[in-house]
């Protein structure tokens, strides 16, 4: 029998690069040693030198921090650290939670969690005038818009690219943020009216999108700043149009179904995601007053 002895701090935080993220639970490993690893063999003591490993995997589930609210003490601003000022239940704040878990930058960029129902005053005064989340500080400054975001995040930290270097998959891209804005209308609209007809088309639309790419599930083939651009949101209309409209946007669209099941195998999205329960009640309480 061997007996070890190790002061090892180890960090999960994976993604290969230009890759998809594997459905694996573990691939990244990095730890480094506090003490050489000792390896005590009968008559045939060793001693080795510390392990260099750094495998990229999404593995250990970060502990989420409270929301901040009226009664909250801010944080310390302009420390050096980047913060990421969120809602958890914002599905622009997700875009750029998504981004930021996607890249491993867990442990470089702190979640700032804000209680939106009940804001504290200093984030207005002392953070994003704008008063909205997603907000980024770095670099001495706070920047905001999801969509600037996701990008920021993507350019301006290490982790692998969320933007190909294909000319026609970024000139997709551009299309396709383009587009959201007229994809979120025409849905919303149908929630407000008693047919689901502007619905059907805008998801017409983005099954015709995923079809673009054959060389993987996702809008430019690979996952990319479109997936987690249109996610949060997609994930928020699928239970309500089911339940109040007995619409199901998977069926007849195959590509659609499929994005679906692959981003449910990215956990830098899964970890992010609400109890489709309370997203369901929540849309309820926001859109059916309205109607």
């Amino acid at each position: 029998m061997a007996a070890l002895s190790i002061g090892y701090q180890i960090h999960f935080h994976f993604n290969p690069p230009n890759f998809p993220p594997l459905p694996t639970k573990f691939s990244s490993l990095s730890f480094t040693a506090k003490h050489p690893l000792r390896c005590h063999h009968i008559g045939c003591p060793k001693i080795y030198a510390p392990p260099a490993v750094s495998v990229m995997a999404f593995g250990s589930r970060e502990v989420l921090p409270p929301a901040l609210d009226s009664s909250s003490e801010p944080p310390v601003i302009f420390d050096g650290t980047p913060k990421l000022y969120i809602s958890y239940s914002c599905p622009y704040a997700q875009r750029t939670w998504i981004a930021r878990n996607y890249k491993g930058l867990q442990e470089k960029i702190k979640l700032v969690p804000i209680d939106l129902k009940n804001r504290p005053d200093w984030y207005k005064e002392k953070v994003y005038p704008a008063n909205k989340v997603p907000s980024l500080e770095h670099n001495n400054e706070v920047k905001g818009e999801s969509m600037d975001l996701i990008r920021y995040i993507d350019s301006n930290f290490e982790g692998p690219s969320l933007f190909p270097d294909d000319p026609s998959k970024r000139e997709f891209a551009e299309e396709m943020f383009s587009h959201f804005d007229s994809f979120y209308k025409a849905v919303i609209s149908s929630f407000k009216e008693d047919t689901v007809n502007d619905a059907i088309t805008a998801f017409d639309s983005i099954e015709t999108a995923l079809s673009k790419f054959v060389d993987g599930p996702f809008f430019l083939g690979t996952f990319s700043l479109v997936d987690i651009a249109y996610a949060p949101f997609i994930e928020r209309f699928q239970p309500f149009l089911l339940d109040v409209k007995n619409f199901d946007i998977t069926t007849g669209r195959t590509k659609l179904a499929a994005w679906i099941e692959e981003m449910n195998q990215i956990e830098a999205y899964t970890v992010t995601k609400r109890d489709p329960k309370e997203l369901l009640e929540s849309y309820k309480k926001r859109f059916l007053s309205q109607v």
